[in-house]
């Protein structure tokens, strides 16, 4: 029984899974905080991304100093540059969104059309073999979010959009990622990530009127640069030891934990079909985990 908790918990199925959660629970934290300081103290979006994002390669300097610059060392730079430019513009809408009134669970339910994006990308970029579990799990997923959505229900504002923009950028960003971690390891992925973003966020900051954080805003991003490196050096780490489209579906449990953010900070408490998609995005992702763990036995007895 040990033999066989140990095995579980060492294979990359799990790990990949692991990973993905652990980035998950950041990214809810730091949403949380970032619609505190935009909506309730008064940041701007664009300066939060920036001093986010700055603050975050800041804290990454040591990580820098230990491996040395060899660590920046990589064959692809070009696609550093493309993924983080994607990822720019997936923050900007991002932030944007919470920033102009977007619940976080709604933004949450609207940037899971993600799954979709990454399962197909890495299909016909990748060469990744997205079976039917993948595209079940996937389905079930997204059918959830429609689900505590109700898109049908209701006018669609610019601000809504905004995190269905941010889930088709991030796709993109997820998908060179993965290519590169092929060459690079984690650590060189995120500090690309960290070093470059910070002066295209400049230009978004300044464009869109910068603000020097001060008191309690500028506490708040100090807790959210943190928050940020965690959670690109996990994510990065889910994609380094499982495909992408396999991870992608474990990114849905971000909802019921933002939920819960949400619901502790602001109150928010949707009811009726949001704890119906929520089970269902469980399900989801559980339904793909044993799946996989199921598919690495068959092919170490084989």
């Amino acid at each position: 029984m040990n033999q066989s908790l140990t095995s579980f918990t060492r294979s990359p199925a799990f790990r990949g899974a692991a990973f993905m959660i652990l980035a998950g629970a950041a990214f809810a934290a730091l949403n949380t905080i970032t619609q505190h300081l935009t909506m309730n103290l008064g940041l701007s979006s664009t300066s939060d991304a920036f001093w986010q994002y700055f603050l975050a390669l800041c804290f990454s300097v040591p990580l820098l100093a230990r491996s040395g610059f060899g660590s920046l060392k990589t064959r692809h730079p070009y696609t550093h540059v493309a993924r983080v430019v994607l990822s720019v513009l997936g923050v900007q809408a991002w932030v944007f969104g919470l920033a102009h009134g977007v619940q976080i669970w709604q933004a949450i339910a609207l940037v899971m059309t993600s799954p979709f994006f990454v399962t197909a990308g890495a299909a016909l970029f990748l060469g990744e073999r997205a079976g039917k579990e993948r595209w079940l799990a996937t389905a079930v997923g997204f059918s959830g979010a429609m689900i505590i959505l109700q898109p049908w229900a209701g006018g669609v504002t610019l601000a809504a959009i905004a995190p269905v923009a941010a889930a088709a950028l991030w796709a993109g960003a997820s998908l060179l990622t993965k290519s590169v971690l092929a060459k690079d390891s984690s650590g060189t992925a995120t500090l690309w990530l960290l070093i470059l973003m910070s002066p295209v966020n400049a230009g978004f900051a300044l464009w869109g009127g910068f603000q020097w954080p001060q008191g309690a805003v500028l506490g708040w991003l100090v807790v959210s640069g943190l928050l940020m490196v965690g959670a690109q050096y996990f994510l990065a780490r889910a994609y380094e030891s499982a495909d992408a489209a396999y991870v992608q579906p474990f990114d849905d449990l971000k909802l019921p934990l933002n939920l819960l953010a949400g619901y502790m900070v602001f109150g928010y408490a949707p009811e009726g079909p949001l704890w119906l998609g929520a089970a269902m995005i469980l399900a989801a992702s559980l339904f793909i985990l044993l799946a996989e763990r199921r598919a690495e036995a068959r092919l170490s007895a084989a």
